[in-house]
């Protein structure tokens, strides 16, 4: 869907586009349950060969002309024409892979389901609300592509607002329940199929929070005292899916209309299950078509972590976040009748007034009725507990859940014990702290020795983390699965614990007899820490709207807050260039810029031919020896390299940067290269005479690496400026 607010008096002043994937699917030559929804990428639009009102109909109808070319029919469900070419349709593996030899068609893919990578982290980044504003915050329109908005939020009035900017072509998708503001100034959803379950809206309106949450972080007002039941308190700044998840066919349609209706930024908190080449890959596809109109593309790194290589978002063209900590923690006290107590983890928004509750385990009331045994029930599983043995009593639980079990069997409270991370907390329906294995072994001790046997749990009460940031388990990992020698992810930036805007169609918790119904809420994931990174990118934007997308890119990894590899084993892997520092990031002094000519060099070197390139870019640049593009030559503002575990390598990276800090300045190269690593720099000073110069150097890498990885920086410093790059060489394990 694409929602579009206009900012002002906000985390950053600019205008939100959110996409709700979704619109109306409806010849059918065979078998209809033979067929199955393919993507046909055919690259740039060239206009001298179609006229764009007639492009619907030919880009299909130039294959399959006995069919129906309108979009909607059958067979036919989107013709991509307004910032690139292409269609999607229900076809058979045999047309699917006649299509893929044919001229004017650069890849076919199944179009698969993605998942959504699900206050005070701002004042955490040093972006306060005295930063420095830029005048012209207000005309940047950032497009969200998510689950759509819920638009009765305060992040998103728009009192005291001025007019819609000239430049916004999109429009409002209005309906019964959803209408837009100058905060919100378009929306539209997107559904192929047609069918919407009874759980989701047929309109932009957000059903299920994720959305509302991600863009009120990027891009919402200012909400004074906002909080979730007193935890957290703070002030809250800042639809392609839908409840049975995001599909590939609306994700690339919410591309082609946000681009074409001029977007400045887009942020995507959406992932494959699985990584993909460049162009099999709709978000990877969208983000290099965004790139070549000047559009930055933001894409949260995944959920999958801490497991290496499972980084699913990680085109060059685009910024891929990590999820880190701030430095605040959710504690939530159990006290036992002995009067010993424990801390665990939680969002708890129960106060049982300290009073003391009969305590069980779960292993000893198991629904023999049904064929359960305490084997079954000692971990909580719904329909495992006796109802009637449980009412009333706070449950010990041999396991981390969602608590349903233990709530749908009348439990006044819960208690967890597992050894599951524990870096970040979720909401119960009921009172309920997860402990540690150690705590939980003392916890059940005591209730299967003890007679009378009590327990309560108190509210969460928010505590200082003094480890914050580090990054957090489930933030994927890389190496970048795809082209191993360029740092994936690029950044980290707040995505644990973070409160922020939520729906009010959808109760606090899944469980059936949760009635709480809130304006804000606290949860975790990539979903979280990209529209972070899509704030601070539309702030750097306010102080150079010139900027390209790779400058943006440059600046806010070059002026990121360095992290240490002793809270994270898996260093760059984990966090790339470090901790996004917003304010800093409008004043970077130097650019690793790039255009679109630099990744097809790039491509050229990856393999992919000059057929193909051409339809991408809609260019004659043919693929040679002199422009097959290394990918150490890549202008990317980190340097990485890779050989077989045990080996030493040597690489040489050529490099330029472009003057955007004192016209006339003196950089001078810092080096910090670990035993293991050298790191040699030509020239080792760069003088600039002006604004917009560009100087190159040769950075020279070798290494000798074991089994594992090293890490340094290169930084030119001109004694205001401090511009670092991360060095990491590793052992990888794919040749």
């Amino acid at each position: 869907m694409l929602d579009v607010w206009k900012l002002r008096e906000s985390l950053v002043l600019a205008s939100l586009i959110i996409f709700t994937l979704s619109m109306f699917m409806w010849c059918n030559h065979g078998s209809s349950d033979k067929r199955q929804v393919y993507t046909v990428y055919m690259g740039t639009c060239q206009r001298a060969r179609f006229q764009l009102q007639a492009f619907t109909p030919v880009c299909f109808m130039k294959f399959f002309p006995e069919c129906s070319s309108t979009v909607g029919s059958e067979v036919l469900l989107y013709c991509y024409h307004r910032s690139f070419n292409g269609f999607a349709a229900k076809l058979t593996k045999d047309e699917a892979a006649k299509l893929r030899e044919k001229d004017g068609v650069v890849s076919v893919f199944r179009s698969q389901k993605k998942q959504l990578h699900t206050t005070r982290s701002w004042d955490f980044m040093g972006f306060n609300k005295k930063v420095k504003r830029s005048i012209i915050e207000s005309d940047i329109i950032v497009g969200m592509l998510d689950t759509g908005i819920w638009p009765e939020s305060q992040s998103f009035n728009d009192t005291g607002l001025g007019p819609i900017p000239k430049k916004w072509k999109g429009t409002c998708q209005s309906s019964a329940n959803f209408t837009c503001n100058r905060k919100i100034i378009g929306a539209k959803y997107y559904r192929a199929n047609g069918d919407i379950s009874p759980y989701d809206y047929k309109s932009p309106r957000d059903s299920e929070g994720h959305r509302t949450h991600t863009s009120s972080t990027a891009a919402g007002g200012l909400v004074s005292k906002a909080s979730l039941y007193g935890i957290a308190k703070g002030t809250a700044r800042g639809r392609i899916c839908w409840s049975d998840g995001c599909y590939d066919e609306d994700i690339l349609a919410a591309f082609d209309d946000a681009i074409a209706d001029g977007v400045d930024i887009i942020s995507l908190s959406v992932g494959s299950f699985f990584s993909s080449e460049y162009f099999d890959d709709t978000i990877a596809i969208g983000a290099f078509h965004s790139m070549k109109n000047g559009v930055l593309t933001l894409n949260s790194a995944g959920n999958s972590g801490p497991i290496l290589s499972s980084i699913t978002n990680f085109s060059p063209w685009s910024l891929s976040v990590a999820a880190s900590t701030i430095d605040r923690k959710f504690i939530t006290k159990v006290k036992l009748g002995n009067g010993k107590i424990y801390e665990g983890t939680s969002i708890n928004t129960f106060d049982l007034k300290g009073k003391m509750y009969p305590f069980i385990t779960g292993a000893a009331v198991p629904n023999t009725s049904r064929g359960y045994t305490s084997e079954d029930s000692r971990f909580c599983v719904p329909g495992t507990l006796n109802e009637t043995l449980v009412k009333g009593k706070i449950v010990f639980c041999d396991y981390n859940s969602d608590g349903t079990g233990p709530a749908e069997a009348g439990a006044i409270g819960a208690v967890f014990q597992s050894g599951a991370h524990k870096d970040y907390v979720f909401t119960y329906s009921l009172p309920l702290s997860n402990l540690n294995l150690d705590d939980g072994r003392n916890v059940l001790n005591y209730v299967n020795t003890t007679g009378n046997r009590t327990a309560t749990t108190f509210k969460t009460n928010v505590e200082d983390d003094q480890f914050a940031p580090f990054i957090v388990s489930f933030s994927s990992r890389g190496p970048n699965p795809a082209t191993p020698d360029i740092l994936k992810p690029d950044a980290t930036a707040p995505g644990v614990d973070i409160l922020a805007a939520w729906s009010e169609a959808v109760p606090l918790t899944e469980t059936k007899d949760d009635t709480r119904i809130v304006p804000c809420n606290i949860i975790s994931g990539t979903s979280m820490s990209c529209p972070h990174a899509t704030g601070a990118a539309v702030y750097v934007k306010s102080f150079h709207p010139t900027w390209s997308s790779a400058a943006i890119k440059s600046a806010l990894m070059t002026t990121a807050f360095p992290m240490s590899s002793k809270n994270n084993l898996e260093a760059e892997f984990a966090y790339g260039a470090g901790h996004i520092n917003p304010a800093q990031a409008a004043q970077s002094g130097l650019v690793y810029d790039a255009g679109e000519i630099d990744y097809v060099k790039f491509l050229c070197g990856q393999g992919y031919t000059p057929k193909q390139l051409k339809l991408i870019t809609e260019s004659n640049f043919t693929c040679s020896e002199e422009t097959n593009g290394v990918v150490w030559d890549l202008n990317y503002p980190s340097f990485t390299l890779s050989t077989t575990p045990g080996n030493s390598i040597t690489r040489v990276f050529h490099r330029t940067v472009t003057n955007v800090g004192s016209p006339v300045s003196t950089y001078k190269v810092v080096v910090n290269a670990p035993p293991g690593l050298i790191i040699q720099v030509q020239p080792s000073v760069l003088s600039f005479k002006s604004l917009g110069q560009k100087l190159t150097f040769i950075g020279t890498v070798g290494a000798e690496i074991g089994n594992s990885m090293i890490s340094g920086s290169l930084i030119w410093d001109d004694g205001v400026h401090q511009v670092r790059s991360p060095i990491v060489a590793y052992a990888s394990l794919v040749e």
